[in-house]
């Protein structure tokens, strides 16, 4: 897609017409509110609905990340959003919007992914028609074909993983053909855990003249600085023994453990279980009914250690994970932050070790502790156990 070509076809200009404009002649204008922050920790201090705000205590969230404190004051005033931050899946999406409408008793939330029965998909649509729908754009772009979903009055569109949903050729044209079915006028946010310079005007081609959030970096050095971290130094046939010992030492409540490939994924997986240390495997070769069936497994502390490659390391959220290994190095830093990081959310502290093979390995880990400000320290003998094992007790 050229830069000066529009991504955007509105084919339907009576159901842009079904839209109500919201706001009065003495609301402010975009250019008055752009740039709206607030200098607080409280979601009380954003006007958000009552029932939202008993909703986000139930849910027990207490304070606003620095992401949050940039974004919702310019979303709850209706502004475009385009915002760098950590992603997370379509499953862990519907569950938060479940969580934060529970006490708004009339609102529904659907969520409609590939690889589960369309038959299921139009049956909900058709009985149970949600006034929230999170879905992935192929799922999307098929019910929508089939006229089994509607989007003429649509009022907000959201779109998570930006980066990996633009740059790829069919994802894009799902989003295009999406968006083309939505009203012009609305709301749109866009988050992704990368903003390059290819992929930011593309995003720009979606919204209207948005205030642009980049607190990444910034919540990343904070959530490193919350785990331990320490490499060490091995051949690539000394990796299972290693790892086999550590596992066999360290307290953990569930570990990931990271690979480059399928064929490296699956064999680990199979060592592990010889070492009666049962493992469940999630790769990018699954179908995503798969993937997700096994990573609710997990995240049920139905297992306790997973194999996975880098498919899994964006948008996971598993609150009982203390412990990341990279049993196989990441290419770069942001692939680094998006593993690791996950021994540490939810405000507690975790554990990360990674193996490192080559000069390669050594230059990603420098890039790392320079970008993050982190430092990374050989693996010793002794591990404090204390500094992972918080969410234990």
């Amino acid at each position: 897609m050229a830069d000066n070509e529009d991504p955007l076809v509105y084919e339907d200009e009576e159901a842009t017409e079904q839209v109500a404009t919201e706001g009065s002649g003495d609301a402010p204008s975009k250019e008055e509110v752009k740039g709206i922050s607030i200098h607080s920790s409280r979601f009380q201090d954003i006007e958000f609905k009552p029932e939202i705000l008993r909703a986000i205590v139930d849910c027990g969230f207490e304070h606003l990340s620095e992401v949050q404190r940039e974004c919702l004051p310019q979303a709850v005033l209706g502004m475009d959003v385009l915002c760098r931050a950590k992603s997370s899946t379509a499953i862990q999406i519907y569950n938060a919007y479940e969580c934060l409408s529970k006490h708004m008793t009339t609102i529904k939330v659907g969520v409609f992914v590939g690889g589960v029965n369309i038959r299921k998909d139009e049956e909900a649509l058709k009985t149970n028609c949600p006034h929230i729908v999170v879905g992935t754009p192929g799922r999307l772009t098929t019910l929508l074909r089939t006229k089994r979903l509607n989007l003429c009055t649509l009022k907000h569109f959201v779109l998570d993983e930006c980066d990996k949903m633009l740059q790829d050729t069919y994802m894009l044209r799902d989003v295009q053909e999406i968006f083309s079915n939505t009203p012009r006028e609305k709301q749109v946010m866009i988050f992704s855990a990368t903003l390059n310079k290819e992929i930011r005007p593309v995003c720009q081609k979606f919204m209207q003249d948005p205030t642009e959030v980049d607190v990444d970096d910034i919540e990343s050095k904070l959530t490193l600085r919350g785990v331990q971290q320490h490499y060490v130094k091995l051949k690539d046939d000394e990796k299972n023994g290693k790892l086999f010992e550590l596992l066999g030492v360290l307290e953990f409540n569930q570990v990931v453990i990271f690979v480059r490939s399928i064929a490296r994924c699956m064999a680990l997986c199979e060592s592990l279980g010889e070492q009666n240390l049962p493992a469940i495997a999630i790769h990018f070769s699954m179908t995503e009914a798969e993937r997700l069936s096994r990573y609710q497994q997990f995240n049920d502390s139905k297992e306790r250690i997973l194999v996975a490659t880098h498919w899994v390391g964006r948008g996971m959220a598993i609150e009982r994970v203390n412990i990341v290994f990279n049993y196989d190095m990441p290419e770069n830093s942001d692939r680094y932050l998006d593993r690791v990081a996950y021994a540490g959310r939810f405000g507690t502290q975790g554990l990360g070790i990674t193996i490192v093979t080559d000069e390669k390995d050594v230059k990603v880990l420098n890039d790392v502790q320079e970008r993050f400000d982190v430092s990374i320290t050989p693996l010793s003998h002794e591990i404090d156990l204390s500094s992972h094992t918080k969410i234990c007790q």
